[in-house]
């Protein structure tokens, strides 16, 4: 007894038949639809995150200038993430000096001599104690040298508790999901190969003309 070969490959033809019947738009709705549902899912179950900023501002003295000040501001910010400014920040913070390197960043600013400091942690109470940490021994180690340098850095304004998250929300990320999943269908839909007539070629029929000729020869 021989097996029916229709009904073993039937289900996988009839799939691919469906399949391929498919309209070319349906490539970038499932991508869409796809990518949205990761993204939201990503926003929601990733932990939020918060972020606190503490500001220090360099003063000159009266042997110094304003130009001097915006300087210093300058280099204090690059050093503000060394291990000697984080050494000490670590006591008051609470964390080890690996947390603050991987959760503190510092930016300063071309006109005024202003340095930023900002932390950010999965709790808003350490974010702001980060901040504050690195802003009172950044002030510390500037402050140290203010006899040569002629600059005093003073705290310009302490970094507070965050009450809403600076991570992205699920909308957010569901967003950027269907957009990703929308550009990928797309180009699936770019590089997928053609679909082939299912007609077979029709033979062709030599015109009278050349019927004659083929006549004559014989």
């Amino acid at each position: 007894m021989t097996d029916n070969p229709t009904r073993t490959t039937g289900r996988p033809v009839t799939a691919l038949v469906r399949a391929k019947g498919l309209p070319p738009w349906s490539l970038l709705a499932a991508g869409a639809v796809l990518g949205g549902l990761l993204g939201g899912a990503y926003g929601e179950l990733r932990t939020p995150q918060y972020s606190a900023t503490s500001y220090v501002i360099a003063v000159p003295d009266e042997k110094s200038d304003p130009a001097a000040a915006l300087g210093f501001a300058q280099a204090y910010g690059r050093v503000a993430t060394q291990l000697a400014v984080l050494g000490d920040a670590q006591v008051w913070a609470g964390v080890p000096v690996s947390t603050l390197r991987e959760s503190v960043q510092t930016a300063t600013s071309p006109d005024a001599p202003m340095v930023a400091v900002t932390a950010t942690s999965a709790r808003p109470d350490l974010a702001a104690d980060m901040a504050n940490a690195v802003s009172r021994s950044l002030t510390r180690h500037a402050n140290s040298a203010e006899d040569s340098t002629h600059v005093e850095l003073l705290q310009f304004s302490r970094a507070m508790k965050p009450t809403e998250a600076s991570s992205a929300s699920s909308t957010v990320t569901g967003l950027v999901g269907a957009s990703a999943g929308g550009l990928l269908g797309g180009l699936v839909l770019l590089v997928r190969p053609r679909r082939s007539s299912d007609v077979p070629p029709t033979p062709s029929v030599p015109g009278p003309a050349t019927a004659a000729d083929v006549h004559g020869q014989l």
